[in-house]
């Protein structure tokens, strides 16, 4: 406290920043966030259910974006959510927002930027847990760089639709044996074809909704299953890399 008479200086008010806040769209309620919530380290999480007309507001006051998958297509404009998280990924682009699509997020990216999508693509699906195949230019990127140096990277993954043309500012990071746009970024915004955020439970769960065989929806968990350490590990990394990115920019 000042002597009678005396103010206190200006420099010695501060006012603690406020904790930056990731938006997360949920397109569909079989498809939610799951351990991604528990990654995100210094941010705050509010999910917004777009699948039941919740509005996540302007791109430009946003500080994160996380738009999740879904068993719709990034085509399927009847539901009102698709056109809606297109024009939301579109604008979070141009404002700098920093941005992370997973599955249909990365495929609603892709189109709502200039690139294509292939519905029921001719490879058929994608399911179980990937090996991800680096290329040169996700060296050293702010999000997938520290996954870039291993070789031994798996991601689960559950889709049919594809990234086939990334936009003209795209930057391709990584591939599978079976579908080369496995993540990509454009500006702020990054796309991941695969499921970071999912744990077996959760793959088995789509694995039943999708009406897998049983052989084949069993040999699909147990995969996961025993690569799970390893993708824990590496969807932390992904997550917190990403959170890293919502507070700088913040």
């Amino acid at each position: 406290m000042g002597s009678a008479g005396q103010a206190l200086p200006c420099c010695l008010v501060t006012v603690a920043p406020s904790t930056p806040v990731v938006t997360v769209v949920r397109m569909d309620d079989e498809v939610p966030l799951d351990r991604f919530a528990d990654w995100l380290d210094g941010v705050r999480v509010r999910l917004v259910r777009a699948d039941l007309g919740e509005d996540p507001g302007p791109a430009s006051e946003l500080d994160g974006l996380i738009v999740l998958g879904g068993r719709m297509s990034a085509h399927d404009d009847q539901l009102p959510q698709v056109p809606a998280a297109r024009a939301l990924l579109a604008d979070a682009v141009a404002a700098g927002v920093p941005t992370l699509g997973i599955c249909l997020g990365a495929q609603l990216l892709a189109v709502a930027t200039g690139g294509r999508v292939h519905v029921d693509a001719p490879p058929g699906r994608e399911a179980g847990a990937v090996a991800l195949h680096w290329r040169p230019e996700a060296t050293g990127d702010p999000v997938l760089g520290e996954l870039a140096g291993d070789r031994g990277v798996l991601m689960p993954t559950m889709h049919s639709d594809a990234v086939v043309d990334l936009p003209r500012a795209g930057v391709w990071l990584a591939a599978s044996p079976m579908y080369p746009y496995q993540a990509f970024r454009i500006g702020s915004a990054w796309g991941v074809q695969f499921h970071p955020e999912a744990s077996p439970e959760l793959m088995r769960r789509w694995a039943e909704l999708d009406q897998l065989p049983a052989d084949e929806a069993e040999a699909m968990v147990e995969q996961a299953t025993a690569a799970d350490d390893r993708v824990a590990r590496d969807g932390r990394t992904l997550a917190r890399a990403f959170a890293a990115q919502v507070r700088a920019a913040a």
